[in-house]
């Protein structure tokens, strides 16, 4: 299933992340697995991974390569409670490193993080290992990661919401009961 056109709320998942994005950013980059004309926005950019099949890794690799700033924000379509004062948090500690990302207890969130265009070559090695656990770019001694830890981010977002991610029938229910205000 496509979750990008799954409602929630009276609004499919993909609106509901652009939304936000396009209040916060002037432009935003919509990376895609395959080539989609349904949409024109004249703050969107519409790309298609440039290797196909590597999931994550080749569509964090797109979004850098094609991007015009030095840093870009990513987030995943299937997170329909992203939060504009998590961006601004991780906006914040962005100063001289490579990439940002919310340190939960659960884990590390890498499709809800910053990264610098220096990671594009990290990126490539893993492609090239077929290493798609984004999470290991986390690690990569090349690169300087600032990790946000959960109490700091409980701050801007007490129930996390912005890390809920629609994996499962479970969770499209989840978030069906939930009300961000």
């Amino acid at each position: 299933m496509d979750k990008r056109s799954l409602s929630i709320h009276g609004k499919p998942l993909l609106d509901r992340v652009l939304s936000v994005l396009l209040d916060v950013f002037p432009e935003v980059l919509l990376v895609l697995a395959e080539e989609d004309i349904s949409r024109h926005e004249d703050r969107i950019k519409i790309v298609t991974d440039l290797v196909p099949g590597c999931a994550a890794v080749g569509g964090l690799y797109t979004g850098l390569y094609y991007a015009r700033c030095p840093r870009v924000f990513v987030v995943a379509c299937d997170m329909p409670f992203i939060n504009p004062a998590v961006i601004e948090l991780f906006s914040q500690k962005s100063e001289a490193t490579d990439i940002v990302l919310a340190q939960l207890v659960n884990g590390l969130q890498p499709l809800h993080g910053l990264y610098a265009k220096k990671c594009l070559t990290c990126l490539k090695e893993m492609i090239d290992a077929r290493d798609l656990r984004l999470q290991n770019m986390a690690d990569h001694p090349g690169l300087t990661v600032r990790r946000i830890p959960e109490s700091e981010i409980r701050s801007v977002d007490p129930q996390l919401l912005s890390f809920l991610n629609l994996n499962s029938p479970a969770d499209v229910e989840l978030a069906k009961k939930i009300n961000p205000g």
